[in-house]
């Protein structure tokens, strides 16, 4: 993991992350971006859960281009709400979006046009906090939105880069297609011939992708269909100490700075817990043509 960020993701770069809605966050990766202290990066996504609000509090961020930003399942998050207020610990540049438009952004850039027009967001306050948005003959016009690169979690992926992911998958695909190039980090490495056996499910072209790391929970703590629950009591405990400046700080040194590496954060979590149990596995299908 330390290796792909150090070459990908430079200073300054734009960068799509939680792009799964709630589950596959690709938390590992946010973590190394903290230890490697980069700065000065957008983030781009529609609903990170609590990745921003931590790469915020650790000062990487000068841009968020999202459509919410906070602790899913506790409401507020707190480092957000400090740099947005108070320039704590730099200010923050917010670009609002919908979860859709956010989508039609990703989307533009994907299809390579300047913008696609939709009739969201009309009398919105949106329209006047992103100067990506603009609004003329009934129609809002959301200007394409081109990360540099997209980071993604997923259950399985190949060494070529051909990636399979299953459940809720947000605005995936469209990050990855509109990113000029996409890390790929996953619970299991399997062999090109599980992922070419169900081609469908392949995500993105391998072309896109330049790195992909093999990283057994690198989701925590956010779901991942068929792997891991979602860690409830972990958000929580997230929630209460980064309510203050010094209790952020003191959960960013036991939970990032110390570690070096995710089988450390891994040795600390209650996994067995969290690990799914009961299976439930698809049918097959068949791909026969002849």
């Amino acid at each position: 993991m330390a290796d792909a960020i150090r070459r990908f993701v430079p200073d300054s770069s734009t960068v799509a992350l939680g792009v799964s809605l709630e589950p596959l966050i690709p938390f590992a990766a946010g973590h190394e971006m903290i230890r490697q202290e980069r700065r000065d990066l957008e983030l781009v996504g529609p609903i990170s859960d609590a990745l921003f609000d931590q790469l915020i509090g650790a000062g990487c961020v000068r841009r968020v281009t999202a459509a919410w930003v906070g602790n899913v399942s506790e409401g507020l998050g707190h480092c957000y709400r400090r740099a947005c207020e108070g320039g704590v610990p730099r200010p923050v540049e917010v670009h609002d979006h919908s979860n859709f438009s956010i989508s039609l952004a990703l989307w533009a850039a994907a299809w390579n046009v300047p913008s696609l027009p939709t009739r969201t967001l009309l009398g919105s306050d949106i329209l006047s906090s992103n100067p990506g948005l603009s609004a003329s003959d009934g129609l809002v016009h959301v200007q394409a939105v081109r990360p540099d690169v997209a980071i993604v979690h997923v259950q399985r992926a190949d060494e070529a880069g051909r990636a399979h992911a299953w459940g809720p998958m947000g605005v995936t695909e469209e990050a990855g297609l509109a990113a000029d190039r996409v890390i790929i980090t996953c619970e299991e490495l399997v062999d090109a011939s599980v992922t070419l056996s169900d081609p469908n499910r392949i995500l993105f072209p391998e072309t896109k992708v330049v790195a992909v790391v093999h990283e057994p929970g690198g989701a925590h703590p956010s779901p991942v269909q068929g792997f891991f629950k979602r860690d409830h009591a972990f958000y929580r405990e997230y929630a209460d100490q980064s309510r203050s400046v010094d209790g952020f700080q003191r959960w960013l040194n036991t939970w990032v700075m110390e570690l070096p590496d995710r089988a450390d954060y891994m040795s600390k979590v209650e996994a067995a817990s969290l690990r799914i149990t009961r299976h439930r596995l698809s049918a097959p299908v068949d791909y026969g043509d002849e």
